[in-house]
């Protein structure tokens, strides 16, 4: 009898060590999956001024945290602030709701013969946009003229193309990593089993 209570603990012990040791795994598996959405939405984008107060977007890629370089026309680089690109934002806001941002206006062929955009209108239609103008995203992700005029901030169609492939591909990755814990499903439920 002392064998088998014995021997019952041992098996509870074992089988409640391999359910906590499977919990910690779902929540190490949650935080992989969390850092990967993470970065399918921050962007890494590299704006180039192509005439005087114009802008295009020159490459963007998904990345761990948002970042703008700015190359300007006489050769040098920055990297712009949060501040900086706040301003930006907030600029374009103000003439988003006045009416006059060229985002929310219907395509104007001329925009891309003018060599770009504003910088506010650059920020705003890069992938960069989503996350730094959230706030203001309402106004603009079902604003068919947005939808249209944001290609005309990329240098080339090939490189708005390309931009969005990179995008889809970092989203689809971060769904596929996701497993059995920490996998979403239908329900609201997110995190392992042990909610990790």
């Amino acid at each position: 009898m002392k064998q088998l209570r014995k021997l019952s603990t041992m098996a509870t012990a074992t089988g409640l060590g391999a359910l906590l040791a499977t919990g910690v795994t779902g929540c190490f598996s949650n935080n992989q999956q969390q850092q990967q959405e993470k970065k399918a939405q921050n962007a890494f984008v590299i704006i180039e001024e192509t005439a005087p107060g114009r802008y295009q977007i020159k490459d963007e890629f998904p990345a761990e945290e948002t970042r703008i370089v700015l190359r300007q026309m006489d050769g040098t680089e920055r990297i712009l602030t949060q501040p900086e690109m706040d301003a930006l934002v907030a600029q374009e806001a103000a003439k988003i709701d006045n009416g006059t941002s060229n985002l929310t206006k219907a395509q104007d062929p001329q925009m891309s013969q003018q060599g770009g955009m504003g910088l506010g209108e650059i920020l705003l239609s890069s992938m960069a946009g989503a996350v730094i103008g959230s706030w203001i995203g309402s106004k603009l992700f079902g604003n068919q003229n947005y939808q249209n005029n944001r290609q005309a901030g990329y240098k080339s169609p090939s490189t708005y193309t390309r931009s969005q492939k990179s995008f889809e591909a970092a989203k689809k990755s971060s769904a596929k990593r996701s497993g059995f814990f920490g996998s979403k499903s239908t329900s609201s439920r997110t995190g392992g089993f042990f909610g990790g």
